[in-house]
């Protein structure tokens, strides 16, 4: 028996459309990224980006457990003396929703360039309108 590998050009990529409305950070980020990655398919290949592309709408509808809400802050530096900025949850989904869908799911991604461009297939919209009609995502339920 023989062990299978992927190669790129054979790597067959579905589109898929995520309904953030009432879900749970976590879980659903936790959900999103083995899709990204490809990790559920029988042709999963570590070193091949063999995963599918993810639409989510209605980011800034997504919720968090407990107190989070208000006590979770999203942290950065900016290289430069004082430069440590600490930005709220509650101020991160009101301005950009995306980006806290995107930073959940690019941290339960692996540390390497492939992850870089599995998180290319991650196309997150505020609202229930989004861009990819042409491609006609099929809608998945992940709770």
């Amino acid at each position: 028996m023989k062990s299978f590998m992927a190669k790129k050009h054979e790597v067959e990529q579905k589109w898929l459309l995520v309904d953030a409305d009432g879900a749970i950070l976590g879980r659903m980020a936790a959900k999103i990224a083995p899709i990204l990655m490809g990790k559920a398919k029988p042709t999963y290949t570590p070193h091949v980006d063999v995963g599918d592309y993810v639409v989510v709408i209605n980011a800034e509808k997504v919720k968090l457990t407990g107190k989070k809400a208000q006590t979770k802050e999203y942290d950065h530096y900016t290289h430069h003396p004082g430069g440590h900025k600490y930005v709220s949850f509650a101020d991160m989904i009101a301005k950009k929703p995306e980006k806290v869908i995107e930073m959940a799911v690019r941290r339960m991604l692996p540390k390497n360039k492939l992850a870089r461009e599995m998180l290319k297939k991650l196309k997150v919209y505020r609202g229930a309108e989004h861009e990819h009609q042409a491609q006609q995502p099929e809608r998945i339920e992940l709770f």
